[in-house]
């Protein structure tokens, strides 16, 4: 079977879920990964055909994005800031804003890039974060934490994969046993979805990516937002950056908490001008 003619029944099949541009997307990435054809090969060699051994793996797949299981889960990898990336349904899909999140460190650190900075990241989930971090910053030591056993093992075979060392921890940020080292920066991208909110994630992510990872009960949203702020205010060196990944339409309040601590803060919006991201400098 020509692959061109599978492309419009793959195309016809998930019409009524996906938009247009998704589905070619889905194509081209499935195409890449398992026949090693990119959209370039395919239209210079618009004959090429798919073999039946293929088309039964491409229909599982064609199965799962029916039921809306995302991409990256089904090939088991993504990219993020130039970097593979192993994930699974044990972490979080990273997203496009985090990468912002990184780049606003890096651009903060590019005067200083040559320094060996303690750094620290909170709920690292499959590691991007850090190893981003690393990967720019090689004189760097990195640290990074997380409660789940599952998240740190596909952590740790990212940096193996990335060829950087990051220090894996299992530790809970909420219920720590001992105190943490001090360090130069500490970054998170915690859990601030509000169960409120959940109305407004698509089936991909509420059926499939991690719960722990994402939401936290709308009676207490910024839980974790105060434990990362008061362990910074012990564990922060003076002049000591603190940066998170936030809710939108929390921004206010945590932006207040972070005062509150005796941080300077700067908010920032992401590409789709959502208030995203914020840096506390420890006074």
């Amino acid at each position: 079977m020509l692959l061109l003619e599978y492309k419009k029944q793959f195309s016809t099949a998930l019409k009524k879920e996906y938009p247009v541009e998704e589905i070619s997307s889905f194509f081209n990435i499935l195409t890449a990964h398992y026949l090693n054809v990119t959209r370039l090969d395919l239209a210079l060699d618009p004959k090429k055909e798919i073999s039946s051994e293929e088309l039964i793996i491409f229909d599982k797949i064609l199965l799962q994005l029916q039921q809306h299981e995302p991409i990256q889960y089904i090939i088991g990898e993504t990219e993020f800031f130039g970097l593979k990336f192993q994930v699974d349904k044990n972490v979080l899909i990273p997203r496009p804003e985090t990468e912002e999140l990184v780049s606003w460190i890096l651009t903060d650190l590019s005067e200083n890039k040559t320094s060996a900075l303690k750094i620290l990241d909170i709920g690292t989930g499959s590691g991007c974060i850090a190893i981003s971090l690393a990967k720019n910053l090689p004189n760097s030591k990195l640290t990074a934490l997380d409660i789940s056993e599952e998240a740190l093992k596909i952590a740790s075979n990212n940096a193996e994969l990335n060829g950087v060392k990051v220090v894996f921890e299992n530790k809970d940020i909420l219920n720590l046993d001992k105190p943490l080292d001090s360090f130069d920066i500490i970054v998170s991208n915690p859990p601030y979805v509000r169960d409120l909110e959940k109305k407004e994630m698509h089936r991909n992510v509420l059926e499939n990516e991690p719960e722990a990872a994402l939401y936290v009960r709308d009676n207490d949203p910024l839980v974790f937002y105060e434990a990362i702020t008061k362990l910074a205010h012990f564990n922060l060196s003076k002049g000591g950056y603190l940066y998170f990944e936030i809710n939108q339409y929390l921004a206010k309040e945590t932006e207040e908490l972070m005062q509150e601590s005796g941080f300077k803060t700067n908010l920032k919006k992401d590409i789709f001008g959502n208030f995203r991201m914020i840096r506390g400098i420890k006074q």
